[in-house]
């Protein structure tokens, strides 16, 4: 493994998500100046930084290597369910929570 497939892997979720690299320094926990390093200095992060990468982008570890399938894409979703789905992840718990009883009182009748 390289580190120019590491970052297009990278590259690839944060094209899939329309992320910036700001927004996953966010998610992530990450300085934006070493995420950007990263990149501009084509260098493969360390294990521990792939693994907060991975926790900011709510995939696995294992996932994030697995390049056979894209562990953001769910089975028989239309793009709109996908985008909602992934957005939620993202979201913090109380956000959650707080989009979670919207929902419901949006559903009920």
């Amino acid at each position: 493994m390289t580190e120019n497939n590491v970052l297009n892997r990278i590259r690839y979720f944060l094209e899939f998500k329309h992320w910036t690299i700001y927004k996953l320094a966010k998610e992530s926990g990450l300085s934006y100046s070493s995420l950007n390093n990263i990149f501009n200095r084509n260098t493969c992060p360390s294990v521990i930084t792939l693994e907060k990468i991975c926790k900011g982008l709510n995939i696995s570890l294992s996932e994030f290597f697995s390049y056979d399938e894209n562990p953001l894409i769910f089975d028989g979703l239309t793009d709109a369910e996908q985008e909602l789905i992934n957005s939620y992840r993202s979201l913090s718990a109380m956000d959650k929570k707080l989009l979670e009883a919207y929902l419901n009182g949006l559903c009920k009748k």
